[in-house]
């Protein structure tokens, strides 16, 4: 069992930076895939980044490609995602999620793939 608590969300310009964190709680951390999604008003939750529980396998909605930058602390049980160059299109409430994985390789980006959401934190971009 693993819950996913989301920070580091408000407003910013366009232009400007965020760090999203999410906190698991839980002792094997470690061994599950990690992947940040959004979700903005009037339409469906997409993918926006996954990487690997062993941190080498990194994979990015191509929206966000060369912008964000998704990265992990096992020691700490968090996983980051620095959005940079922010556009007004990137405003949604992201949302963490978990899924547990025997291989270290492995990456998902269907939201049905993941087990465990966090609660979401909303992120404003303004023109």
């Amino acid at each position: 069992q693993v819950q996913l608590v989301e920070s580091g969300g408000g407003l910013v310009q366009a232009g400007g930076s965020l760090r999203l964190s999410c906190a698991a709680s839980g002792r094997t951390f470690s061994s599950y895939v990690m992947g940040w999604f959004r979700q903005a008003p009037g339409k469906e939750r997409e993918f926006v980044a996954t990487i690997s529980w062993s941190g080498q396998n990194t994979y990015y909605a191509d929206s966000v490609k060369g912008r964000f930058t998704i990265s992990r602390n096992n020691a700490k049980n968090t996983v980051s995602l620095q959005m940079n160059s922010l556009k007004p299109e990137d405003t949604a409430v992201y949302y963490c999620a978990a899924r547990w994985e025997g291989s270290d390789s492995a990456y998902y980006t269907s939201q049905g793939s993941y087990n465990y959401w966090g609660q979401g934190t909303q992120v404003t971009v303004s023109s």
